[in-house]
């Protein structure tokens, strides 16, 4: 149960990342509540991540999801440029993190 605590608070970090660029500097109502609910489910689910798994491993495969989720976020949605390099980056990060998981 704690992965799957983690993989969500990893994504629910990648909504709260987008939701805090579209605030605009909290003037805008909508996005700044999004943010605040995903930040604290996000904080939530990895406090009960952490009940058993080491805080290395899961602090970062939390913020390997959130990091990758939020890339291809802004690449899909925002047209960031998606070259080569960065998704070979991107692809480096997902393999630490499936590291990670199977390692531990």
């Amino acid at each position: 149960m704690a992965w799957i605590y983690l993989v969500v608070s990893g994504v629910l970090e990648t909504v709260w990342a987008a939701a805090l660029s579209q605030s605009k500097g909290f003037t805008r109502l909508t996005p700044s509540i999004v943010f605040g609910v995903a930040l604290l489910l996000s904080m939530g689910g990895l406090s009960l991540a952490l009940r058993e798994l080491p805080v290395g491993t899961a602090y970062a495969v939390w913020v390997g999801i959130g990091a990758v989720g939020t890339a291809a976020y802004g690449m899909v949605a925002l047209g960031e440029p998606a070259t080569t390099a960065r998704l070979l980056c991107l692809l480096a990060i997902v393999g630490g993190v499936v590291g990670l998981k199977v390692l531990s």
